[in-house]
């Protein structure tokens, strides 16, 4: 009986010292970004100036696990995580003129995150993509370039994300990811629209279904879709 109890305290006190850090990542993350993100571009270089702030918050990444169960606070974490290290990313590189000049800043550089070590990739597409099939995630996960969406000032929260999702997707089809020509009868759409189809495309929709759910000025099955190219360019201020 007392062997049971001892391992119900411990249990208890992992799971309070857990949920303790990741409220303590959320905070410190929304207060990180909220310092060095203006208009969705990153003052670069006065993280440059003093990282200490940045590895902080990734030391303390390193030390959360969420389970996928706990879907809000688990998709929160890891988008916030993702944007953060792509920023570390290019911090690493700085000065750089874009992500794509150094050679495997996705694919192949790893980090130390919840208890992981992983890249850039390894989380949009195994942590989030693969888990949970939705869409929006593109509209929040943001590259270090200029093509990407913008990178908001405040953190992703648990309590708000569903929120976030939405206006961040509607920003972006209602904004600078569409190209519209009524005349022509011609859209064209970010590059990502092209590269991740099969995201946009489920459940048997177009991908101009998709931009009508949430474009404001609904756009005609008859209109000729092609894509722009992406802006590489890193989103600096």
């Amino acid at each position: 009986m007392m062997k049971l109890y001892t391992i119900l305290i411990a249990l208890l006190f992992t799971f309070s010292v857990s949920a303790q850090d990741l409220d303590t990542f959320f905070s410190k993350t929304n207060t990180f970004l909220g310092e060095y993100v203006k208009n969705g571009k990153v003052a670069y270089s006065k993280i440059n100036e003093d990282q200490s702030t940045l590895n902080e918050l990734l030391k303390i990444a390193d030390g959360i696990s969420v389970e996928t169960s706990d879907a809000k606070n688990y998709q929160a974490f890891w988008i916030n995580v993702y944007n953060i290290s792509v920023i570390k990313g290019i911090i690493d590189n700085y000065p750089t003129k874009s992500p794509l000049d150094n050679s495997g800043f996705f694919d192949k550089t790893t980090y130390n995150l919840g208890g992981k070590k992983i890249t850039l990739n390894d989380i949009e597409h195994k942590l989030l993509r693969a888990k949970f099939k939705d869409a929006r995630f593109h509209f929040v996960l943001v590259c270090g370039a200029i093509g990407c969406p913008p990178l908001i000032s405040n953190a992703y929260l648990p309590g708000t994300l569903e929120t976030q999702l939405e206006t961040q997707t509607k920003l972006a089809l209602n904004g600078s990811f569409l190209k519209v020509n009524t005349k022509k009868k011609r859209v064209q759409a970010s590059e990502i629209m092209k590269w991740y189809k099969e995201d946009f495309t489920m459940n048997g929709m177009s991908e101009i279904d998709f931009i009508n759910i949430y474009r404001t000025e609904k756009i005609s099955e008859k209109f000729k879709l092609s894509y722009f190219s992406y802006n590489w360019s890193v989103n600096k201020q």
